[in-house]
């Protein structure tokens, strides 16, 4: 029995048998003064319970790991297993769903045979669909670079196409820099011969995976999963408009202020920028059409 408990069995018998604490204490054998003892951590507790509670609210889909990687970031120093043992106690563990497991396939195209080894050199790209308010559809386009998990872009339409993908993927050839694979399913969109054509003369080669196998597109597969889960699952888009801006908010905070798990906790824009320390002279990012459109939006209040 541990101490604490052996300290609750002494205040029940205590109460309900009406003898000493002393008389309690020797027959349960429980040292007095293991019996009196204080915690001093307890305000301590409330207040890091607190910020646990707070940083759930904001982001009600983490775990008690992201959390504490969040804590760390603002200056607590503490650790996990306390983290997750007040996480546990106050209730706030997240009910993760259980899902069957399925083989990794063995295409040549897919994310373990070709594996990004440093910043930019394989990309990802995949549609998300949701709605706006009134039922009509939204697609949106994820663009990801699979070694720093950077969200590069976001776009939300009403319909996205292959000239569309296409003026997409110019623009961040442009700003960041063509890779040298880019991967995607068999879509209509990316297969298009325009497509093809264009990449092809840029020098960047088509990863293609297996027909029906999105494990081996595992990046951006996970990524799809969080931004649902912690996004469009949550928000009702009025519409259009309030779709792209809140899109925009979430890939921001994704970057520079949502730990990764995979990068020890470290954000995907942190640690592109400790992978770009060594060599400084390379030009700084450039912010994205999507984002440069939407500060156009929110400093004239449209």
């Amino acid at each position: 029995m541990s101490p604490t408990r052996r300290r609750q069995a002494v205040e029940q018998v205590t109460t309900r048998l009406e003898v000493s604490e002393r008389r309690a204490c020797q027959v349960l054998s429980q040292p007095r003064g293991t019996q009196r003892y204080e915690p001093h951590r307890v305000d301590e507790d409330k207040a890091l319970v607190a910020g646990m509670k707070r940083l759930s609210r904001s982001h009600p889909r983490y775990g008690y790991r992201r959390i504490t990687a969040l804590l760390r970031v603002e200056g607590w120093c503490v650790n996990r297993k306390r983290v997750y043992r007040l996480w546990r106690q106050e209730g706030l563990k997240v009910p993760s769903k259980r899902r069957k497991c399925k083989r990794l396939g063995d295409s040549e195209n897919g994310c373990l045979r070709r594996r990004a080894e440093h910043i930019n050199p394989v990309w990802s790209y995949d549609f998300v669909a949701d709605q706006t308010e009134d039922g009509r559809r939204l697609k949106m386009l994820v663009v990801l670079d699979e070694y720093t998990r950077e969200s590069l872009t976001i776009e939300v339409q009403r319909r996205i196409k292959a000239r569309e993908v296409l003026a997409t993927l110019e623009y961040l050839f442009a700003v960041r820099g063509a890779p040298q694979y880019l991967r995607s399913d068999n879509g209509p969109e990316f297969v298009a011969e325009a497509i093809q054509t264009w990449l092809k003369k840029s020098g960047v080669h088509t990863l293609y995976i297996a027909p029906g196998s999105p494990w081996e597109n595992a990046y951006i597969e996970s990524f799809n999963s969080r931004f649902r889960d912690e996004l469009l699952n949550a928000e009702v888009f009025g519409n259009l408009r309030e779709a792209k801006v809140l899109v925009e908010d979430y890939r921001r905070r994704y970057n520079h202020h949502r730990p990764h798990s995979s990068l020890n906790y470290a954000t995907p824009a942190a640690f592109a920028a400790a992978c770009l320390a060594p060599a400084s002279a390379g030009p700084a990012p450039t912010p994205n059409r999507q984002e440069v459109a939407v500060n156009s939006l929110i400093r004239t209040g449209t």
